[in-house]
């Protein structure tokens, strides 16, 4: 396996002589990133509350899709189509585009274990995501009522007789797949801005197979917002030790593979400053810099 040469070390934000230069190489900045925190926030809360009001539609009580679409495993596909999508479109939206649209506890830390992401937005990332779960959560509660109380908010649980450690087992296959998708896409630069397509339909797929099992969650995050809502935290703990336990997984299992992650975002766009380990060219970032 070729070694992946380290990011030049940085220890903290650096001028730009000019705000539009773009540099390879850039190593993680640390510090407060409110910005980019605040973006993971709305794209947290976005992706929950769209996501979860497909669910409504399709499976909540009253549901216009139903009386259309008999077949559960159909509407399942769709649901997860729905979900994906509007990860993707929070993706390839400004949010995204600057924050890197992890939306995610998991993949925040598969980057942070790559080395592209410092371990002051690795705190900032995932409380931020934690909180953007709830606030989508609680709009769901708040938009659709009873409609949205149908399927307990969006909260994920078990199969009915399936044992806690299988779920995780299963949570953790699914993220692993994801995980190893991303980094499969963002090692390349020519591939790179097809991350949220892949993501789109890596996702898309586990909802449709993994829904009836597990109720697909991928991201703790996810799940913390509407178990939080429905106030109900028995099996939460599933969802963070399947996810995040893919995380570690994946990133051993990805030295194996010559390859380099290049990039910490999703949808890589170079006009945007990133405070982001990354090895495609970037805005150069800075409290003097001009903001994207």
């Amino acid at each position: 396996m070729a070694d992946s040469p380290p990011l030049p070390a940085r220890t903290g934000p650096v001028a730009p002589s000019n705000p539009s230069d773009e540099v390879p190489g850039t190593a993680p900045e640390q510090g407060w990133h409110p910005m980019e925190w605040s973006c993971e926030f709305l794209g947290t809360a976005l992706l929950v509350f769209l996501g979860l009001s497909a669910v409504v539609l399709d499976f909540g009580i009253h549901s216009p899709v139903q009386a259309l679409v008999a077949s559960a495993s159909i509407r399942r596909l769709l649901t997860g189509v729905l979900f994906a999508s509007s990860g993707a479109l929070v993706t390839i939206s400004p949010l995204g585009r600057r924050s890197g649209a992890h939306l995610n506890p998991a993949v925040t830390l598969a980057f942070w274990l790559q080395g592209h992401v410092h371990r002051h937005d690795l705190a900032g990332y995932a409380v931020s995501q934690c909180a953007g779960a709830l606030a989508g959560a609680a709009a769901l509660r708040l938009v659709w009522s009873d409609r949205a109380a149908s399927i307990q908010y969006g909260r994920t649980t078990p199969e009915a007789g399936m044992s806690a450690w299988t779920a995780v087992g299963i949570e953790a296959f699914m993220t692993g797949i994801l995980i190893l998708t991303i980094f499969a896409f963002v090692s390349s630069s020519r591939t790179a801005r097809w991350t949220p397509l892949a993501v789109l339909v890596v996702v898309a797929l586990e909802v449709w197979a993994g829904a009836p099992f597990t109720g697909t969650s991928l991201n703790p995050a996810r799940s913390l917002g509407p178990a939080l809502v429905a106030g109900r935290l028995s099996s939460l703990w599933v969802y963070w030790i399947g996810p995040l336990a893919a995380a570690l997984v994946a990133t051993v299992a990805w030295a194996w593979i010559p390859r380099m992650v290049l990039t910490a975002k999703l949808f890589h766009d170079p006009a945007y400053r990133s405070t982001l380990g990354s090895w495609l060219p970037v805005r150069r970032s800075g409290r003097a810099g001009a903001e994207a």
